[in-house]
């Protein structure tokens, strides 16, 4: 899919792509590739003479590789986004490509932007230059914008992190935790440490794209402030996820602990069980020894005697159980 974002009276415009025929007709600053076939691309290069690199978009591209500046002033940026998805949260690979110098255009250059899925924070930009007049002026006004966006929406998949661990500490804290229940509330604080984690490393990505853009030296004075307050507000999101981290395992800890608690809870039945059944054991094996002549054929209340000696002493450590409060 080929989208182009054009400025109109301060806001973004957007316009879907089907033929090499309609970019000639707008101006856009940003253009954005999902998923892109080979024909759009083809257009991309006819139209704008930009190729797309192979390894746009792959996931095991060197670290040291993701900034760089080529020699005719393009800027090309690999940036990874949150979707913060309830069954499978996931970081989206998205190449950017910032052109500065492009004769197709008469505006202050193009972004391009290629991913293979939509990014929410692509939605939330595209909903907010619509709504407000001058939020947008060029194209690296665009990126910024975007990496802001990002920002924000981590701190919002935050704020649902506290939601659900505050589900989740009620939950354990409120009473007794069975090993079911046990099991449910270890799977939700997992969720919510993986995503936590994720979240993490999405900010630490954005950090870096701002940085290498501060470094570009292609800023503005007004936008290099805004990058500045971007990478403010990004460091501000670090407290909450170490905080976070420690929640979390404060309710693992605590989890785990009722688990042992259950699991003890079955072993002092055994322990309990053995105990009282010593002394029964033992009298069944003296009796049961091989004497000379057999008890019960001399003594008829021998038997008797036997089990009535085996339930005593059975009974007798179950009520010192009992009164010492051990069978609770």
């Amino acid at each position: 899919m080929l989208n182009i974002f054009t400025l109109a009276n301060g806001r973004l415009f957007q316009e879907e792509i089907d033929s090499l025929e309609e970019l000639s007709k707008f101006q856009p600053i940003w253009v954005d590739l999902e998923s892109p076939s080979l024909e759009e691309k083809r257009w991309v290069k006819q139209y704008y003479g930009l190729s797309i690199p192979e390894d746009a978009m792959d996931e095991d591209i060197e670290e040291s590789a993701r900034f760089y500046e080529e020699d005719n002033g393009d800027l090309h940026i690999r940036s990874d986004f949150l979707i913060a998805d309830d069954e499978e949260p996931r970081a989206v690979r998205v190449a950017f490509i910032l052109n500065l110098q492009n004769a197709a255009l008469k505006s202050h250059g193009v972004l391009f932007s290629i991913h293979d899925e939509d990014v929410p924070v692509f939605r939330l930009l595209r909903l907010r230059a619509r709504r407000a007049p001058g939020l947008i002026e060029d194209a690296k006004e665009v990126l910024l914008k975007l990496f802001d966006a990002d920002a924000e929406y981590s701190a919002d998949t935050l704020e649902g992190i506290y939601d659900e661990l505050e589900k989740v500490g009620k939950a354990v804290l409120a009473g007794e935790v069975t090993d079911e229940k046990a099991g449910e509330v270890l799977g939700a604080i997992a969720r919510q440490e993986d995503l936590n984690g994720r979240i993490r490393r999405n900010v630490m990505d954005t950090r870096r794209a701002l940085s290498f853009m501060m470094r570009s030296r292609m800023l503005t004075a007004e936008q290099f402030e805004d990058a500045r307050q971007i990478l403010r507000d990004i460091e501000s999101l670090d407290s909450h996820t170490a905080f976070l981290f420690d929640k979390i395992n404060f309710l693992m800890d605590a989890t785990v602990g009722f688990i042992n608690i259950n699991q003890n809870k079955i072993i002092k039945i055994f322990s309990v069980a053995s105990v009282a059944l010593l002394p029964p054991t033992l009298i069944a094996s003296i009796y049961g020894m091989n004497f000379k002549f057999m008890p019960e054929l001399d003594w008829a209340g021998g038997y008797p005697l036997a089990l009535g000696l085996m339930v005593a002493s059975a009974l007798v450590p179950m009520w010192y159980f009992r009164k010492r409060g051990w069978l609770k």
